[in-house]
């Protein structure tokens, strides 16, 4: 099939300065319900891809984000975001991003025109058949990302990806490609915006559906989370009065002696059990 680059086709809406900020805001607020449709359509590849990843972490597989500009900080947000929220290592989801960590802040000249430095990145992190690598570019065409995913795919490495056109060059690399269609952005070419709204919520569903699979969610709540901050200390606290109808203070008590709800409730039951 001919490739459609969509993310760079014009926007439906034009004369934007001469636009109230209302309609400005209704405007953008009208393309953003469309994601969730596209989203959605992408649910039977979201989950083939996810089917896949687990088994692969549950025998101390990892997952690699690759990515450039807005979407390389997308799949490094995430990433990040796993430690705290389920308590794994830092190790296990890792966010790639052309030109290194100062491009989270600043764009790095040319660095996503390089065909092999992803896959020299991912190999400095020792990657394995057990791992996972998806890629992440709205349009598409990444050359930093499309050379990592075909040298993962010829490595034996499951390869996903998340784009905003159809029949993409990235598609093509990887084994599972996940196309979410938005169509044009609001301001052309402006892939911040709805692609990069799709990919966040993308995001989301693969690692949140892989954590509650491999056992870091209880119920509905994350009781392997980090104790950061009073908030989650408190939350925690909460959930562990819900689940063994203890007062305030001995649940925090509990919570604070185990470093988490999981254990606390955990070794709560067992003493419970022997007594």
């Amino acid at each position: 099939m001919t490739f459609r680059k969509i993310t760079e086709e014009q926007s439906h809406y034009n004369d934007l300065e001469n636009k109230s900020v209302r309609e400005i805001l209704e405007d953008i607020n009208n393309e953003d319900r469309k994601v969730a449709i596209a989203v959605h359509k992408a649910i039977p590849q979201i989950e083939k891809l996810v089917e896949q990843i687990v088994p692969r972490m549950k025998s101390g597989g990892r997952i690699f984000y690759l990515g450039a500009g807005t979407s390389g900080r997308l799949g490094v947000l995430d990433a990040s975001e796993i430690p705290p929220t389920f308590g794994m290592p830092p190790t296990l989801v890792i966010g790639l991003i052309a030109g290194g960590d100062i491009a989270l802040r600043k764009p790095v000249e040319n660095a996503e025109d390089n065909t092999e430095r992803g896959w020299k990145e991912l190999q400095e992190r020792n990657i394995n058949t057990k791992d996972t690598v998806i890629g992440i570019a709205a349009s598409g065409t990444t050359p930093y990302v499309i050379g990592a995913l075909k040298k993962a795919r010829e490595h034996g490495i499951l390869t996903g990806c998340i784009t905003s056109n159809p029949d993409s060059p990235m598609a093509e690399a990887a084994e599972i490609p996940i196309e979410m269609i938005v169509g044009p952005e609001y301001v052309t070419g402006s892939s911040r915006m709805k692609s990069g709204t799709g990919q966040k919520m993308i995001l989301n569903m693969i690692t949140t559906s892989v954590m509650i699979k491999l056992g870091r969610v209880k119920g509905n709540k994350m009781v392997n989370m980090q104790l950061s901050n009073q908030k989650l200390v408190d939350r925690g606290t909460r959930m562990i009065m819900e689940e063994l109808s203890l007062d305030y203070e001995q649940a925090k008590a509990l919570l604070l002696m185990h470093g988490s709800v999981k254990k606390a409730i955990d070794a709560y039951n067992d003493k419970e059990q022997k007594q």
